[in-house]
């Protein structure tokens, strides 16, 4: 599977204009967008099956399979190369946090997004570390997790806003027990720049106009950066910096 770059749009929607008057090319010229390829992945069977059939009749949003349990899940990820995968974080035998560094492991362009009944600050943590891009409580909309799947397919991370403050929490945690004694990856001031931009939640697009630069070069600093630090995502990128005091939030 080829890699997909990582990148931000500024908004996860957007439809042509058809009011009468307009001009526009036909639809025949204008080819449509490759829908996101969804695996589900959650031992519960009753949830697994409503989520495939709900999520799946979303427009841009194509079910390529399902798993019960996390070994089965990278079987079925690799045979159906999907873009995202929607993974519970409780599971019995291999859980969702081992499943979600397995599949980056074998599949490291995949997007995942977490699903869970837990709001426990541990468990966004480690699924933050093991490279999901996404984390969701149970108890959110539909509309939420469609949302979620085209985002993270589009380069973003996302959490959701009842887990923000844990995660704040959590990096300022990191930033007060970071270590003085470990000498971080140096990067340049337009990577911190970029950084400082991608830790309040800005999109590559707003960072480029923010900056003055071009949304590829915005795209380059962003792998550049996750490349000398050895992480997966950019949340993961965040935790790091704050670990190692790069960044101060507030």
């Amino acid at each position: 599977m080829s890699p997909r770059p990582e990148h931000d749009s500024g908004s996860p929607f957007g439809a042509p204009s058809d009011r009468p008057g307009d001009v526009s090319v036909q639809a025949s010229e204008t080819p449509a967008a490759d829908p996101v390829r969804v695996l589900v992945v959650d031992d519960q069977e009753l949830f697994r099956r409503g989520l495939t059939v709900l999520v799946g009749a979303r427009d841009g949003i194509e079910l390529v399979g399902e798993a019960g349990d996390g070994e089965s899940a990278v079987e079925v990820a690799l045979r159906t190369d999907p873009d995202v995968v929607l993974l519970d974080v409780r599971m019995p035998g291999k859980g969702g946090i081992a499943t979600c560094a397995a599949l980056k492991a074998v599949m490291p362009s995949v997007r995942i997004v977490m699903l869970t009944a837990s709001d426990e600050g541990s468990d966004l943590y480690d699924a933050i570390r093991s490279g999901a891009s996404g984390y969701l409580l149970k108890d959110a909309s539909l509309d939420e997790v469609a949302q979620a799947v085209r985002l993270v397919a589009d380069g973003q991370s996302l959490i959701s806003p009842a887990m923000a403050v844990k995660l704040l929490d959590e990096f300022k945690q990191l930033g007060n027990a970071g270590s003085d004694t470990v000498t971080p990856p140096r990067l340049t001031d337009r990577e911190l720049e970029v950084l400082r931009l991608v830790a309040r939640g800005r999109s590559n697009r707003e960072i480029a106009r923010e900056l003055f630069i071009s949304e590829n070069t915005v795209k380059n600093h962003v792998r550049n950066i996750l490349e000398k630090l050895q992480l997966h995502s950019r949340m993961e990128a965040v935790m790091y910096a704050v670990r190692e005091k790069l960044l101060d939030l507030p």
